[in-house]
């Protein structure tokens, strides 16, 4: 039967209690929405500013303060009242309601503050307040209190304390999160320094480490050179060969440490990101690439549309020049020799790949593939740093991208690489 079906009388004495439900459903309401916003608080100071208004909110009260225990004082953090209350001051804990609250561990319900003997009373007769209701943030070891006060004389029902206790307690663990946060945070962002400092030191070791050898390299290389071109016919014929190995040595040496210094490079280069064809910077790529190779070699290379990507033009050349060129560099052997460059779509993500037929690689060693001065072929069959993959990771990376590659031995491989979001 609804309250229309009532009789006047009995409609009359149904109001009172179909308000207190509507209301109650309200309340609960607003609590829940209370405990979602508290739930993504990251800071003290936003806890305070939706604890204020909630505890007033939820009780219908004129002024609401959120108190913050400070050693063996109490300190008015924040408030939101009809008139100023105690905002930025402190008191003793034996001096005010919120210290009782928070040393007897429980809720202080006072319908006139001025005949209550935990009132000190003449700092509430400059205030609008009679009466109050005050909770403990925290049962155990208290670490707060929030206080809801009336501008009339008003004893707070078991409903409404059972709300503001339940805020309380929602606040309580919404301030450990944001401590536990806040922490994770710190060490967070201390690891994070560290990591860089350590970076910044490994990188200007690298780079000060690289540019200190290319002097007696090419001391040592270019005297070798010169006593094999002015005095060749008088080496004797063992001897030769060791001085051409000695010049071998140190031409690879140094295209070892331009690698290493271009590695170390990366990660001070900033990225300047604009439009980039990869349709051009491939059909570039792959001229130069066939012009470089072996005379009579029979490559196929087949080029799908690439389309525009948005990235660094230099850094994604660099890619694009260290993939193509190790397709023609392991297809050697391969008649013919088959490359394709290459762009599909992963969900909504485009993916460009290089793909050949040539030596390939076990993928047990994969790991491997992308790391400094690692090589899965030995130098005399394919030659090379063991640089050139792991600056196209660093490059990718950089973008936001990740790159992975597929192979099984003699069957070649595959490089698949995104850009991130960006491209």
């Amino acid at each position: 039967m609804t309250v229309a079906q009532l009789s006047p009388q009995s409609q009359v004495a149904a109001l009172p209690q179909t308000w207190d439900l509507e209301r109650r459903h309200q309340s609960m309401r607003r609590l829940v929405d209370v405990v979602q916003q508290l739930s993504l608080a990251r800071s003290l100071e936003a806890i305070m500013d939706i604890v204020r208004v909630a505890a007033r909110e939820l009780t219908g009260a004129d002024g609401a303060t959120f108190v913050l225990r400070d050693r063996d004082q109490c300190y008015y953090a924040e408030e939101y009242a009809i008139q100023p209350l105690w905002k930025g001051q402190r008191f003793p804990l034996t001096a005010c309601v919120s210290g009782w609250a928070m040393m007897s561990r429980q809720a202080a319900v006072i319908p006139d503050v001025f005949d209550d003997p935990r009132v000190p009373a003449d700092a509430y007769r400059p205030t609008f307040v009679k009466s109050m209701a005050m909770v403990p943030i925290r049962t155990e070891a208290p670490i707060g209190a929030i206080g809801t006060y009336w501008a009339v004389h008003h004893e707070p029902g078991q409903d409404e304390l059972t709300l503001l206790q339940a805020l309380a307690n929602t606040t309580s663990v919404a301030m450990e999160n944001v401590r536990v946060w806040s922490e994770l945070e710190d060490r967070v962002d201390q690891r994070t320094r560290e990591l860089d400092a350590a970076n910044r030191e490994l990188e200007s070791f690298s780079y000060s480490i690289s540019h200190d050898l290319r002097a007696p390299l090419r001391a040592i290389q270019g005297f070798c050179q010169i006593y094999l071109e002015d005095h060749g016919d008088t080496v004797p014929v063992e001897g030769r060969p060791i001085l051409e190995t000695v010049v071998s040595n140190t031409e690879r040496m140094s295209a070892l440490i331009e690698d290493l210094l271009r590695f170390s490079k990366l990660s001070r280069q900033p990225l300047e990101r604009h439009t980039v064809s990869l349709d051009d910077l491939v059909r570039r790529i792959v001229s130069a690439q066939r012009a470089a190779a072996e005379p009579g070699r029979e490559i196929d290379v087949a080029v799908g549309p690439l389309g525009q990507c948005e990235g660094d033009s230099s850094l994604l050349e660099q890619v694009l020049v260290n993939l193509i060129s190790n397709a023609f560099k392991f297809t050697r052997g391969r008649t013919p020799a088959r490359i394709e460059i290459g762009r599909r779509s992963d969900g909504d993500e485009p993916v460009w790949f290089v793909r050949d037929n040539g030596a390939g690689f076990d993928m047990r060693y994969a790991g491997r593939l992308f790391g400094v001065f690692q090589r899965l072929h030995s130098a005399e069959a394919f030659e090379g740093t063991g640089v050139g993959l792991s600056i196209v990771q660093r490059i990718v990376q950089r973008h936001g991208g990740q790159i992975r590659a597929e192979s099984a031995p003699g069957e070649g491989a595959t490089f698949s690489f995104t850009l991130g979001q960006g491209s």
